[in-house]
């Protein structure tokens, strides 16, 4: 009887971590079908990089990431942030995205 416990607390907790596990990946699907960044660009292969200061993806977000949390990861907190200039390097999250370069990265932007 209490092995049966365990072993569903088991499974429970694993439900639980699996779910967390995929979250993240739903934000980019997010991104990518609200801009389809064009295929050889930075943003286009920058993945978690879009949004996480690092690789493999921790819970340290670039100042994009940060405004896109801050606005409720979803794909009106996308609109509601274009406009913004996240990493503070002259040039909109919009034009940046537009030119294929990374919002959330003040070295890169659009020549």
């Amino acid at each position: 009887m209490v092995r049966t416990g365990i072993g569903i607390a088991v499974a429970f907790a694993l439900i639980l971590i699996a779910a967390a596990a995929f979250a993240l990946p739903n934000d980019l699907t997010v991104f990518k079908t609200a801009y389809n960044p064009k295929e050889g660009t930075a943003l286009a292969s920058a993945a978690c990089l879009t949004c996480h200061a690092k690789m493999p993806p921790t819970k340290d977000l670039n100042p994009y990431g940060k405004d896109f949390m801050g606005k409720g990861r979803n794909a009106a907190a996308l609109k509601a942030i274009e406009s913004l200039d996240s990493d503070k390097d002259g040039f909109s999250n919009i034009a940046e995205i537009n030119a294929g370069t990374l919002p959330g990265d003040p070295a890169s932007k659009p020549k």
